[in-house]
């Protein structure tokens, strides 16, 4: 699938945010992670997994994004 930002030659800024940037992002703004997840439309077991750094499941670009400009966080990928 070369057209995904993670994947191929795109020139689009979109990258994984890691489990500390996650975890980090959701406790400055106060959210535990059952709320967090309900932010994203998400099980929280999932936003669990997210912040796990022994699980190897990452958050997409785009659900990064829609959670740090639905809390009220700088957009990640605006330059």
């Amino acid at each position: 699938m070369p057209s995904h930002p993670n994947r191929g030659k795109s020139t689009r800024p979109g990258r994984n945010p890691t489990p500390a940037e996650i975890k980090t992002a959701r406790e400055s703004v106060g959210l535990s992670q059952a709320r967090a997840a309900e932010v994203v439309f998400v099980a929280t077991r999932t936003w669990e997994d997210w912040e796990s750094e022994i699980v190897d499941r990452r958050m997409g670009p785009g659900l990064w994004q829609l959670f740090c400009i639905k809390v009220g966080l700088p957009d990640p990928y605006s330059g």
